[in-house]
């Protein structure tokens, strides 16, 4: 780092994270740096030695790898991060922005496969690169190298593909695929992207959708779906109920999964099986400005056909001048605002169209859509207060919405009003009621609407479970999954659930350090090779504050809830106690 040389440096103050500098004048203790665009000078101080190797350095500041020429570019010298001398924070934000305003939004550091959401759709998934990397993974499992002068450029079939491969090799060892970022960050699209791979290498056919069209087209019968159609067509049903616009992104998904694809011993797609987690319920009561509801509500309310409107007491007389999502308590918090590519009128169809695609038929979804109308005038119901043998108590302000909302959810409307507007303790066999005020009938009608919600979302999972399953779990031999995980988000007001979803996020990111940093680090050190400590940010203090035994925050809360007179205050004064002594 001598006069002359280029570095860079954090900017603190201005909009950009690092800028690029040189380096006037050095002396043992202090840096003086000039901003060649503003002519601008700084002067930097010595940071803390690092711990592990004593190194000194300036505070702020980063050796810059020497710029590639064009050609060095064009033959794929920045596909890996590796490869770059200096390997630090803004090395790697450099190289991504380079790489992107150049079309290149996938990039290999080492084994993971950073992707950069260009918020677009890129000519990049059509059949024939899709076709160049299938055949490039079958020569290099083939030991033939790849299928030109030089690599493929980084994709994510690449990773798919490597995962098939290593799955079809000796060992037959099932492999996972982990796709982690923030909200926004593209993993819905980026999951349903390797599907779409590992199930065209699976399928022991293609043709079926185009005979399919070409059949409806003439009226004739359609063929029953192969597996490999089957598994993509339950995207769409479960996006319309798992999926929800948030400010970062039109189509987030607000719940985990895990889709494991079963092959055969000949590599051949048996189905598929999908496990979902900790799916974002408290979005049903509340979210928002900017924000909506899941996708299936803002379908059926603009989608649905007039003549259907009657069938799910949808009138518009009573709107006021408002559109349907607006009018209804639980789609119109944030503005219903529309989705930018596509509109909730196509987005039923579909929905139906993967519904039917799937199996389902007519009466079942009929079903499921009058649940949907059924929940979404539960949210309609509001409560007066009435006094009730000295006692604050509420009862149903409209007994009209309350009947169209137990008549749309197959129950009885007496035994609705009870749950909503009393609470039944019993106490050693003896019923106890006592009838509730109306911010805690409120409170119920919400807990009664995403109690059902989250039941009929699980049970949609089990029915596209049974739709693209496999028969015989003795016929796998091996599989590969795809973790789709939530992406980390930190609202104005944050969920329970959102602690959870961000709470898995760090646990994943810990994950990734062990793989990454720790594991590789261990291994040059057992092997005595010369290397350079990494500094890294270790999240383990964050990990341990929330799931450290007895004192960590759920530790924490689960003993409150269990007290007799468990409170947000005693639960909060306890962890402020704990940690801000």
């Amino acid at each position: 780092m001598e006069a002359g040389a280029n570095v860079w440096m954090r900017d603190k103050e201005g909009d950009e994270a690092w800028l690029m500098v040189e380096v006037v004048k050095k002396t043992d203790t202090e840096l003086t740096l000039k901003h060649k665009a503003t002519g601008k000078s700084f002067t930097k101080g010595l940071a803390a030695a690092e711990e592990d190797t004593s190194e000194k350095k300036f505070q702020d500041v980063e050796l810059a790898n020497t710029p590639l020429s064009q050609e060095d570019k064009e033959d794929g010298r920045d596909n890996d991060l590796i490869t770059l001398p200096h390997l630090h924070e803004p090395a790697i934000l450099h190289s991504l922005s380079d790489r992107f305003f150049r079309g290149k939004i996938y990039t290999w550091t080492g084994p993971v496969l950073i992707a950069v959401n260009p918020f677009q759709r890129l000519p990049l998934y059509e059949q024939s690169i899709l076709e160049a990397y299938r055949r490039d993974g079958l020569l290099k499992a083939q030991g033939l190298g790849s299928v030109g002068e030089k690599e493929l450029e980084p994709h994510v079939f690449a990773i798919a593909d490597r995962s098939y491969r290593q799955m079809m090799g000796e060992a037959r060892k099932s492999q996972a695929i982990l796709i982690s970022g923030e909200s926004g960050a593209g993993k819905t699209e980026t999951t349903k992207i390797v599907m779409l791979y590992l199930t065209t290498l699976g399928a022991g056919s293609t043709t079926t959708e185009k005979d399919n069209a070409a059949a409806s087209a003439a009226g004739g019968e359609v063929a029953e779906l192969s597996i490999m159609e089957k598994v993509l067509q339950s995207n769409p049903v479960l996006e319309a109920f798992g999926n929800a616009r948030t400010l970062r992104n039109d189509n987030s998904s607000r719940f985990g999964k895990f889709i494991e694809l079963g092959f055969s011993r000949a590599g051949h797609l048996l189905g598929a099986k999908v496990q979902t987690y900790l799916l974002e319920k408290v979005r049903l009561a509340f979210h928002a400005a900017g924000e909506r509801n899941y996708h299936i509500f803002y379908q059926l309310l603009r989608g649905a056909k007039d003549a259907d409107h009657a069938k799910y007491e949808f009138h518009e007389g009573i709107t006021g001048g408002l559109d349907l999502p607006n009018f209804f308590h639980y789609t119109g918090q944030g503005g219903a605002p529309h989705l930018r590519e596509f509109t909730d009128e196509a987005g039923l169809e579909y929905t139906l169209k993967g519904m039917r695609r799937l199996g389902w038929k007519e009466e079942l979804i009929e079903s499921v859509l009058k649940l949907c109308a059924g929940i979404l005038h539960l949210g309609q119901i509001q409560f007066n207060l009435i006094d009730k043998d000295g006692n604050d108590c509420s009862e149903v302000a409209d007994e009209k919405i309350l009947g169209y909302a137990a008549k749309l959810m197959g129950v009885d409307t007496e035994l609705m009003k009870i749950a909503l507007t009393e609470k039944v303790v019993v106490v050693r066999g003896q019923e106890i009621r006592s009838g509730l005020t109306p911010d805690r009938a409120s409170d119920a009608r919400d807990a009664l609407a995403k109690t059902v919600y989250g039941a009929m979302f699980l049970w949609v999972v089990d029915q596209v479970n049974e739709s693209i399953g496999w028969e015989n779990d003795g016929d796998v031999r091996s599989s590969c999954g795809v973790l789709d995980i939530f992406g980390f988000e930190c609202f104005a007001v944050n969920s329970f659930e959102q602690l959870c979803i961000n709470f898995t996020n760090e646990a994943l990111q810990q994950q990734f350090n062990q793989f990454i940093f720790k594991l590789e680090q261990a291994e040059y050190e057992q092997e005595a090779i010369d290397w350079a400590f990494i500094s890294f940010p270790d999240n383990q203090d964050c990990l341990d504050t929330i799931q450290a035994p007895k004192i960590g925050i759920l530790a924490t809360l689960d003993d409150e809830c269990r007290l007799p007179k468990g409170s947000d205050k005693n639960f909060a004064k306890r962890l402020f106690d704990y940690y801000l002594p």
